[in-house]
């Protein structure tokens, strides 16, 4: 079985790079795809074409939308939306299939989001599942912000989220997103944040994921 392991960037592999190592009965790839939606959804579609995965999981830090929910948790992400596909109109956000410029369940979209269909199949570790929207530019308008949350009621957002589900629906490739928050969506004050906290959660979380999956295998 191969996995392959993606993150947005090398600071976020490091950690769980330095604590899991690859054998051939566990054959793991680490790749570093870029940040933002294009540079994943290219990285991604290589990557399968030069390595074949029989499983994708991305990992990474993530800013949360919920100041309740404590900063480092761990959550798998089941649906994506894209929230900068569109146009702010009269202060309105209006996404690509609120102007009629794609269909809202056109594969691999089921009313507007990108669902992995299968996670609770893969949420040995009983996770909690959230949504999630991904934006090339992080939000930092509070009015916008709110908008965000009442259309897609999202927990998290990411810049390489929707990429993954994208390119893994289309391609009939299991996966599974996994992400720790690092600081709360708009607050750009960096003390305030706990990467490290979230980093570790985040690795541990791997860690278990990718053994259980393993065991599985030899079942």
């Amino acid at each position: 079985m191969r996995i392959i392991i993606t993150a947005a960037t090398e600071f976020e592999l490091s950690l769980l790079k330095h604590k899991f190592k690859s054998t051939k009965e566990r054959d793991v790839i680490f790749i570093a795809t870029g940040i933002g939606m294009l540079a994943t959804s290219v990285s991604l579609m290589q990557l399968i074409y030069d390595h074949k995965p029989d499983f994708i999981i991305q990992i990474g830090i993530a800013g949360g939308f919920n100041v309740k929910e404590k900063l480092g948790k761990v959550y798998l992400v089941e649906e994506e939306f894209l929230g900068d596909v569109g146009v702010v109109e009269n202060g309105k956000w209006k996404d690509a299939f609120d102007l009629q410029l794609a269909k809202a369940n056109s594969k691999p979209f089921k009313k507007k989001g990108l669902l992995n269909s299968n996670i609770n199949k893969y949420n040995h570790l009983e996770l909690p599942i959230v949504k999630g929207v991904t934006v090339n530019q992080i939000s930092t308008d509070n009015n916008h912000i709110q908008q965000l949350i009442k259309k897609y009621n999202p927990i998290i957002e990411t810049m390489e989220g929707a990429a993954l589900h994208y390119v893994c629906i289309l391609n009939n490739i299991p996966f599974l997103q996994i992400r720790s928050i690092s600081n709360y969506i708009g607050e750009r004050d960096k003390t305030k944040w706990k990467i490290k906290l979230a980093l570790n959660n985040l690795s541990k979380t791997a860690i278990a994921v990718i053994n259980h999956q393993y065991k599985l295998n030899k079942s």
